[in-house]
């Protein structure tokens, strides 16, 4: 066995002349070849062209968005502010007033008082109902365990600071004292 330069060695007789491929002209074949080239070297030209505008068309819209988002966490308390200012305005006017009868100041208070709670409840505020209740932990903090016959065991005696819902979400539990009650 005789070692070449890495190419089979076929002998001339085994050829078939009829499945050839003809030999490469240099003139018109050549041309071809620079014209083929230059075709696949504009569409490539093309397409990075394309593709770096869509990258800034993609990274532009990245931007506009996350300033976007920004904007509107700054501004997204402006629609409740805008319904908490009338009862702001009460309270100015309350405070200017010289109330000489304390029961019309207390009136006027508890105008003001209803005024805050209805622009609440439109914002979506509820009050946690507590007293009376069975203690849930998740939607009341017990502050204290009192010993008592008058209510039944673990149930709210006493609402110290009411809790609320922003809609189904919990905002705040209500502050209590749970009954404790040996005989149940």
């Amino acid at each position: 066995m005789a070692r070449g330069n890495g190419k089979s060695e076929v002998d001339p007789a085994e050829l078939d002349p009829e499945h050839e491929l003809p030999a490469a002209e240099d003139t018109a074949g050549g041309t071809t070849a620079a014209t083929e080239f230059d075709k696949l070297k504009t569409e490539r030209d093309t397409l990075l062209d394309r593709l770096a505008r869509l990258q800034a068309e993609f990274e532009n819209a990245r931007k506009r968005t996350a300033r976007e988002q920004n904007e509107f966490r700054e501004y997204a308390v402006a629609d409740a502010l805008k319904t908490l200012l009338p009862t702001l305005d009460s309270f100015e006017r309350a405070l200017q007033t010289s109330a000489s009868d304390s029961s019309e100041f207390r009136g006027g208070i508890e105008l003001i008082y209803k005024q805050l709670q209805d622009a609440l409840v439109k914002l979506g505020l509820r009050p946690i109902p507590a007293k009376g209740e069975p203690f849930d932990p998740h939607l009341h903090q017990a502050i204290e365990m009192v010993d008592t016959g008058e209510a039944e065991d673990h149930h709210v005696l006493e609402e110290l600071q009411r809790g609320y819902k922003l809609k189904d979400r919990l905002l705040r539990p209500s502050m209590v004292r749970v009954a404790r009650n040996p005989r149940h």
